[in-house]
């Protein structure tokens, strides 16, 4: 096990009913905030209405900051800033899916910077303060509400870039499953994708080759967070697999099951990042299309092992006489489950073509270099992992 340090600062409120206990919890930050949302349906579920009551009832301005889509755009990150500047906004609250929290941290971490936003996500600025952000998600997938990360697209560039700080956690989470009961099928589907690649990504990426622990933590929730998604699918307002596809989701991307593997690259998501950048899918499905395709290249590269362990532990991989075999198995078996919950499982279903591959990994190519992995995710790997993702 590798050496590490782990501080999770975030705070959570979970359960049923904790919105009306919003504003005696938030008013310690200050009495102005940002409300941050999306594009309807934080409204469509009432949620909107009673976040926004509790805040007024406590005597907290609010502000809007609305319209956050699928992929945040750095423009309205820029909105957001401005409006906090101008306002004198105190706090931040992001009401929503992954896109609406890391606007809603982009904001916070903007506001208090004379630079514009965007070099933090070039690597040529650090976040060094932020507003305090409270999280209210409506979507069991990106663990925002738990983590330091942000991903925003720039889209004058074509660049959706991933950038983090410890002062970016949330202050405090609240989180209510029965705010995800209006989530689309796909949606909920896509969710359960990106939880699931969170954990994978330090599961086959880690230096370490000896983390029991870390191993056995993440097969646990990539088993809950399969068999939940399905359960969710099959009846939306049940709370408890909602609730359990939340939690689950969450401890995903908090840093738990990382400590200990070792620096680790997210090529997956890097990857990803690009094709959702250029081609505006959910990053959900971007990810269930290059999972199967990854996983066959990283036991083509790195043996089978670790991929024939995933299928042992996760995917009912039985009876196979050899790691090559399990892995085969492995993969037709995730395959399978991406089938169930009608997600994409290749880059062809996305209808992209092998001609767009160099376009892709050369997008990709620029947040390699940011993150220093260059050397190993170069642009001919880059290509090579997608002619496996086809």
């Amino acid at each position: 096990m590798e050496n590490f340090e782990f501080c999770n600062p975030t705070r959570i409120v979970f359960g049923k009913d904790i919105l009306e206990s919003l504003g005696k919890e938030t008013e310690t930050y200050g009495q102005r905030c940002l409300l941050v949302t999306g594009r309807s349906s934080a409204k469509k579920s009432g949620a909107y209405d009673r976040v926004k009551k509790g805040l007024q009832d406590s005597g907290i301005t609010v502000f809007e900051l609305t319209g956050i889509q699928s992929n945040p755009v750095l423009s309205k990150v820029h909105k957001g800033i401005e409006i906090a500047k101008k306002e004198k906004i105190s706090f931040i609250i992001a009401l929503g899916g992954g896109s609406v929290m890391d606007t809603g941290k982009a904001v916070a971490a903007g506001a208090k910077m004379n630079k514009d936003i965007w070099q933090v996500f070039e690597g040529r600025e650090e976040v060094t303060e932020a507003l305090p952000v409270v999280c209210i998600p409506t979507l069991a997938a990106s663990g925002s509400e738990m983590n330091g990360f942000m991903v925003i697209t720039n889209e004058e560039s074509g660049y959706k870039l991933a950038a983090g700080s410890p002062h970016l956690y949330p202050k405090v989470s609240f989180l209510d499953p029965e705010l995800t009961f209006t989530v689309p099928g796909d949606y909920t589907a896509y969710g359960g994708v990106d939880a699931v690649c969170h954990l994978l990504e330090p599961y086959f990426n880690g230096p370490d080759p000896y983390t029991p622990v870390q191993d056995e933590l993440a097969e646990g929730l990539v088993r809950t967070i399969m068999s939940e998604t399905k359960g969710c699918m099959r009846n939306p307002r049940d709370y408890e697999h909602r609730a359990a596809l939340m939690w689950a989701a969450t401890l995903a991307l908090n840093g738990l099951t990382r400590a200990g593997v070792g620096n680790h690259p997210f090529p997956i998501h890097l990857i990803e990042h690009s094709i959702s950048a250029i081609y505006q899918v959910a990053h959900g499905a971007g990810l269930a299309a290059l999972l199967p395709g990854w996983m066959r290249w990283k036991a083509s590269k790195d043996g089978p092992q670790k991929v024939a362990q995933l299928g042992q532990k996760c995917l009912g991989c039985h009876g196979e006489r050899t790691d090559k075999e399990a892995a085969i198995k492995a993969v037709e078996a995730f395959e399978d489950w991406l089938s169930e919950i009608e997600c994409p499982k290749s880059l062809s279903d996305l209808d992209i073509s092998r001609d767009e591959h160099k376009k892709i990994a050369q997008n990709a190519l620029f947040q390699s270099k940011i993150w220093d992995i260059d050397d190993t995710y170069n642009l001919d790997t880059i290509m090579e992992i997608l002619s496996f993702c086809q």
